[in-house]
């Protein structure tokens, strides 16, 4: 209630000065006006963006999964560049971020990595980037130029809390640990502090290396874990985490949800939303808010196109 009672005070304020720039024939006032209306309807247009995140999780935390496709060097360095688009888009909606996970590339980029985003309704948002994200560019590691098509795929989960009861059978679970591969000084890479979990029903694997500690990573681990089969037991409309039976390993190249083109021409385009951006080098800074609200509009009105 306090934040209308501040939009319609603000649009009282703007509505005051607009008659008062008329009856003194005042136009100096008229960038004022401008730069008003302009926040307004930015403030407006977010608060009922907000009204769509009515899920059962939207509020939560975001937990994004990044794996690189086929293609190697080429397709990691993509990865690599959407977590950072993640990452920079994160930092502008004032959201904190922590690394989970971080296979770094072969020569250069990602083969996969995993974090977690901190916010108000950052999984509501969040959840617009799952699927396949797909790259046309010519390609920096060709020496002949040509041009090159790489995928990634992303996956996002609410983060659950812990107050949230989830019974998972041990006898379901492996766990291995190895040693940490990413940054993190020479401690983290000489003891085998990173921990893999294995959910054996449903095939789905879970790893963490983010902190020195094995115990934390555990712990950290689980919690993907619970949060991955808690999606998946509502994707399935399932009650019980016993009656999942198991996931897709595969990923469908061909179903990409949006595409990224650096050539022959600039266009970042969503094929569910048919959404699209010609600024291809804001959208890597992580301007994909566009993107996000279009995907909430078309979900509330069922217009998405997922095919």
């Amino acid at each position: 209630m306090d934040r209308f009672e501040n939009l319609r005070s603000t649009w009282e304020d703007l509505v005051t000065l607009v008659s008062l720039g008329i009856e003194m024939e005042d136009g100096s006032v008229l960038d004022e006006i401008k730069e008003g209306y302009s926040n307004l309807t930015k403030t407006l247009e977010n608060m009922r963006l907000e009204t769509l995140l009515s899920g059962t999780y939207d509020k939560n935390n975001a937990i994004l999964s990044l794996h690189a496709g086929a293609g190697g060097t080429e397709a990691q360095d993509w990865n690599g560049m959407l977590l950072r688009m993640f990452t920079r888009w994160a930092e502008r909606r004032g959201f904190q971020t922590e690394t989970l996970d971080y296979l770094a590339g072969d020569e250069a980029g990602v083969k996969s990595a995993a974090i977690l985003i901190e916010g108000p309704n950052a999984y509501g948002y969040a959840k617009s980037e799952m699927g396949v994200h797909r790259l046309v560019r010519i390609s920096p590691f060709d020496a002949s130029g040509r041009r090159h098509t790489s995928f990634a795929s992303v996956e996002v989960m609410p983060e659950i809390d812990d107050d949230i009861e989830i019974n998972i059978n041990p006898e379901d679970l492996r766990v291995d640990t190895f040693r940490a591969s990413g940054a993190g000084g020479q401690h983290v890479n000489k003891t085998d502090s990173a921990i893999r979990i294995t959910h054996i029903p449903t095939g789905i694997v879970v790893s963490c290396q983010s902190e020195r500690s094995q115990h934390k990573n555990r712990e950290t681990a689980m919690k993907m874990l619970k949060s991955k089969l808690v999606q998946l037991a509502e994707q399935e409309k399932k009650e019980k985490i016993e009656d999942l039976k198991g996931v897709q390993k595969e990923i469908a190249w061909g179903s990409q949800i949006r595409s990224y083109v650096f050539h022959p021409y600039n266009m970042v385009k969503d094929h569910r939303t048919g959404f699209e951006v010609g600024n291809i080098e804001a959208v890597m800074d992580g301007d994909i808010d566009g993107f996000i609200n279009a995907y909430l509009k078309a979900q509330s009105l069922g217009q998405l196109n997922l095919k």
